[in-house]
């Protein structure tokens, strides 16, 4: 299953060319602060596995912090000083992508931008989502639409031994872009060799005003077979 928020609004799409349970740690690309989310410039990394989390806090930075009130599975952070990492990615399955809208915890609309794919007797149907991407991108924000929700599950190029890592993320941003992450990883044909970023965007929009934010993204570079061949990595 994929998004398909371009079906209906293909003038949107970028021109050109830009879970399982075994997942021992995740990345994070901002944090919870009094309820609020926070983008954070570096990667922060939750596990339960105190081995991993050391392993982390020595390729990139950071100390782990164990949350002792924390009921949740991953109570374990670390804080990197990386906003880039390499990653092995297996392939386009590694992705994962859908529409989804929360409501005090309960999803209350699953779709892939033009069909349902949640609860059974929807499945299929249309789901009556706006057909612009501005539109959609208004409706979530006001709580009355679904958002993107994308997973990548990947390894770490420095400790592929470490096990499978996953990153997940709401970003329209990234959400726009999936399709030329799907055909480079697919050109790749096998596992890739990846760059996982946090990145800074800054602009001044046409009324003088600045704006700044950051944005996950992940750059495929090359296949990880020639990554591994190349005496230089």
């Amino acid at each position: 299953m994929a998004i398909r928020i371009f079906e209906t609004d293909p003038d949107a799409r970028p021109k050109g060319n830009q879970f399982a349970d075994d997942v021992v740690a995740r990345f994070h690309s901002g944090r919870q602060v009094d309820n609020i989310p926070v983008a954070l410039p570096h990667w922060r990394i939750t596990t339960g596995d105190p081995e991993a989390a050391q392993a982390v806090a020595q390729l990139f930075g950071g100390t782990p912090v164990t949350d002792e009130e924390s009921a949740a599975e991953n109570n374990i952070e670390v804080q990197t000083g990386k906003a880039k990492v390499l990653v092995v990615i297996d392939g386009p399955e590694s992705v994962t992508s859908d529409m989804k809208l929360w409501n005090s915890g309960t999803l209350v609309h699953h779709c892939d931008g033009v069909e349902f794919l949640s609860p059974d007797d929807l499945v299929g149907r249309p789901c009556g989502c706006p057909i612009l991407m501005e539109d959609r991108k208004a409706a979530h924000k006001r709580k009355m639409g679904p958002g993107p929700s994308i997973a990548v599950t990947f390894k770490l190029a420095d400790d592929p031994e470490l096990g499978k890592f996953r990153f997940q993320t709401g970003s329209w941003k990234l959400a726009e872009v999936l399709h030329e992450l799907d055909n480079s990883l697919s050109r790749v044909g096998g596992p890739a060799l990846a760059e996982l970023t946090i990145e800074l965007v800054e602009y001044t929009t046409k009324k003088g005003r600045d704006v700044s934010y950051f944005k996950p993204v992940v750059k495929v570079l090359k296949s990880w077979n020639d990554a591994i061949a190349d005496p230089k990595f």
